[in-house]
């Protein structure tokens, strides 16, 4: 079975089914076929980046197992385990420095099979997502599950609280506001890649800060024509709208240059149906959609092309969206009906961290 397709629990890695129960209510047991189409639909209504990082954080789970207790992870873990795992991986400040508790021969290993991309301690967020997977792992099984333990939570609640006091805080892609998305548009030429790059930005910039998976999911059925100049485009599906509920946020306009920019593209590579926008191969032949990974790779491609330095990625043009807003003092309700965010708080932090500066309450011992 290809492993993009299959379920990230479904490891190679043993595990007890104990208490596992059966969906519904029926008296005798779901035959195999039932339990195939059950699969099935678990797995179609799963994002496919969900499941690709947390097959890979179940991968590195037992990799790490098999290398730190010399044998195949089983679960149910035990507490005492999945301790184990947050202090080999969580540095604590000691007289000597900061420390894990990790063994030097097998972080080497991990890194040398491919599990690890560079030694030394994952980040906290890495580390969080790592905890996560292996609780959804324990619910998805119907298994006591340790990462809900008191002294679990208790320890990743101090480690988060330890890291912040130290300074050690999340980093974020920089924004891709519009005075440096400018510079990017600037070396799209008349080519169809050039095009095709140009719509793209501004499509993913201008409809409200489009997410990677979103841009590459895009899709001729969702847009519609307003006349001669604009689209609507309808976001079906989303990471905030996972289960495709109608509703009136979930229709983004493109307009001015971005319809522009986008109905170029769409005549050029003759695009009337299907994917939106897609991989040109050599010889100008426009072939399969992109990929969200393609989607990044243009971002980053851009952005140097332009000499534009900075941890930029797809998401500096989500970020950037909301960060432009925020100096322009748009409304936050405005803001949020395109960007698609459910949580004030997360838009927030985009305002704010771009425009203290700005903040009138900042100036009041300055008024005459």
């Amino acid at each position: 079975m290809d492993s993009s397709k299959r379920s990230p629990f479904s490891t190679p890695v043993p595990f007890h089914s104990e208490g596992l129960s059966t969906p519904g209510a029926l008296t005798s047991p779901l035959t195999s076929k039932a339990h195939q189409a059950i699969k099935e639909l678990l797995h179609e209504g799963e994002s496919a980046n969900t499941r690709s990082s947390y097959q890979s954080a179940m991968r590195y789970w037992a990799a790490w197992y098999l290398l730190r207790l010399d044998q195949p992870m089983q679960l149910p873990l035990t507490v005492a385990c999945v301790l184990q795992f947050i202090i080999d991986h969580a540095q604590r400040q000691t007289g000597a420095g900061l420390i894990s508790e990790m063994p030097v021969e097998i972080d080497d290993a991990l890194v040398a099979a491919g599990y690890k991309a560079k030694k030394g301690p994952l980040s906290h967020n890495t580390l969080v997502h790592r905890m996560a997977v292996m609780s959804k792992a324990h619910q998805v099984h119907s298994m006591l599950n340790p990462c809900q333990d008191g002294a679990v939570k208790e320890l990743m609640s101090r480690t988060r609280k330890a890291y912040a006091r130290r300074g050690d805080l999340p980093q974020k892609k920089e924004a891709l506001t519009r005075n440096l998305l400018e510079e990017l548009l600037s070396t799209c030429d008349e080519s169809l890649r050039g095009q095709r790059d140009r719509a793209l930005l501004l499509f993913a910039w201008a409809s409200g800060g489009r997410r990677r998976s979103e841009v590459a999911a895009a899709d001729m059925r969702y847009l519609r024509a307003i006349g001669e100049h604009e689209f609507i485009y309808t976001l079906a599906h989303s990471k905030t709208n996972q289960s495709g509920s109608d509703a009136p946020e979930n229709h983004k306009p493109v307009t001015g240059r971005s319809a522009a920019a986008l109905k170029a593209w769409l005549y050029a590579a003759q695009i009337v149906e299907g994917p939106i926008f897609r991989r040109i191969r050599k010889g100008g032949h426009v072939a399969e959609p992109l990929t969200p990974a393609a989607v990044r790779n243009i971002v980053k491609q851009r952005c140097e092309l332009a000499g534009v330095e900075g941890d930029f990625s797809a998401h500096s043009l989500r970020s950037g969206f909301v960060t432009e807003a925020g100096r322009r003092n748009l409304s936050l309700p405005d803001t949020m009906a395109l960007t698609g965010h459910h949580s004030v708080a997360t838009v927030l932090g985009y305002f704010r961290a771009d425009t203290a500066l700005s903040n009138p309450a900042a100036r009041m011992m300055d008024e005459d």
